[in-house]
């Protein structure tokens, strides 16, 4: 009887160890929790905001570092130090760079369409033929900055920071024909308010420019 009990008590004991066990998969096995949680579509999507172009930088010190000709759509930079870096010819659409230090920083001919840049520092940058369409400035600082051949249509910049980059405005962008001074509206105050994005009467943007936005977003549906 006692042998009983005995043998009883140590496969009560043994039971809870064996479920464990047999609970336990290795991690080469289990499932990808990306391909086990999410449809295929989602997965493929990656990145933040389901863009896999989008990275984090946000308050990054990286002064002097190289993104030339890189894809960071939609990025975020933050409050981020990127003083005297390179953007040359980088896609940038709708990256946020709000709060960013962006002193002597070349930007020469990157599309920035689409960028949120509220108080940014943009003191001595480079802006030569770069994209800035619908752009947001508000409370950013342009001095000396480079501005030949720059788009700034429909963008949204400071009264004060406009009538400053008027006065050297000049050249005409590679990309849309636009030139500097048409685009921000130098001398013409007509001109100046169709071009700002809060007025009603503004020209609508057009199909092709939303077509080309929205090849920029997620897609979960075929």
């Amino acid at each position: 009887m006692r042998c009983a009990a005995r043998k009883n008590s140590l496969a009560s004991a043994a039971a809870p160890l064996a479920l464990a066990a047999a609970m336990m998969v290795s991690p080469a096995v289990m499932p990808a929790p990306a391909l086990a949680d999410l449809s295929r579509a989602e997965y493929e999507a990656g990145g933040e905001f389901g863009i896999g172009s989008a990275q984090q930088f946000g308050e990054a010190e990286i002064p002097n570092s190289d993104f030339k000709g890189q894809d960071l759509r939609r990025s975020n930079f933050t409050a981020a130090d990127v003083r005297r870096s390179n953007f040359a010819g980088a896609k940038l659409n709708g990256a946020y760079f709000i709060k960013a230090v962006a002193f002597e920083t070349n930007f020469e001919g990157a599309d920035m369409s689409d960028v949120l840049m509220d108080r940014a520092v943009l003191v001595g940058a480079n802006l030569k033929d770069a994209v800035l369409l619908r752009a947001v400035f508000t409370r950013s600082d342009f001095d000396k900055a480079d501005i030949t051949g720059a788009d700034f249509s429909y963008a949204l910049i400071d009264k004060d920071q406009q009538m400053k980059m008027c006065r050297r405005a000049d050249g005409v962008n590679s990309v849309t024909g636009v030139s500097t001074r048409r685009s921000l509206g130098c001398g013409n105050k007509r001109q100046r308010l169709e071009a700002t994005p809060s007025n009603p009467d503004a020209p609508e943007v057009s199909d092709a420019e939303k077509a080309a936005f929205r090849s920029t977003q997620a897609q979960y549906f075929e």
